[in-house]
């Protein structure tokens, strides 16, 4: 049994994708969602499935090994799904190769500390891209910089605003990011 933690700041539109996509099944479960704000919609969302969370706090994020140990308990694999802090070192250590994020455009454009959500479709816009789309990739000590896994594009139309781009995005990554996520944990076979 491959044990997920989701780690979401926000709404959690992703962290949900995960958990409907996993639900039922005996080879990969999102076993713990990790929030660093008690306000966002994903604790709802981690309450309605029956899903334990942790809301970090800075202090226990950073300067102690509170978080590294209770997820070392709790998951074997970390999604980031709209988690906007840094992750620390002894996380990445202890989860190289085990933890994976997603950008809602093609890296390595348009990515890097504090280029999330609107910001990154905002921008692609103005540049005139033609295109954006997704990047699944690898979580290392940098923002967005760790290894590609897989990528996917949609145009950029005349049209688009960046709420309407956000929502061709966001389709990509659910109907992407569980299943990148199934074929490295499982490989070609499920």
């Amino acid at each position: 049994m491959h044990r997920l933690a989701i780690f979401a700041s926000g709404e959690g539109t992703n962290a949900q994708n995960f958990i409907d996509y996993y639900k039922d099944r005996s080879d990969i479960t999102v076993s713990v969602i990790v929030c660093n704000n008690k306000e966002a919609g994903v604790i709802n969302r981690a309450k309605e499935a029956g899903i334990p969370f942790i809301i970090v706090n800075k202090e226990s994020f950073y300067n102690s090994d509170l978080v590294l140990n209770e997820l070392k308990e709790k998951a074997d694999f970390i999604v980031l799904a709209g988690f906007l802090w840094m992750i620390p070192d002894n996380i990445i250590k202890a989860y190289t190769g085990k933890m994976v994020n997603i950008h809602p455009a093609l890296l390595p454009k348009y990515g890097g500390k504090g280029m999330y959500g609107k910001k990154v479709h905002e921008a692609v816009i103005a540049n005139g891209e033609l295109a954006s789309g997704i990047t699944i990739h690898y979580v290392n000590e940098n923002y967005d910089e760790g290894e590609i896994i897989f990528q996917e594009k949609c145009l950029v139309e005349a049209y688009d605003t960046p709420e309407t781009l956000a929502a061709k995005i966001h389709k990509l990554e659910y109907m992407f990011y569980p299943l990148i996520v199934e074929i490295l944990l499982l490989g070609n076979k499920s």
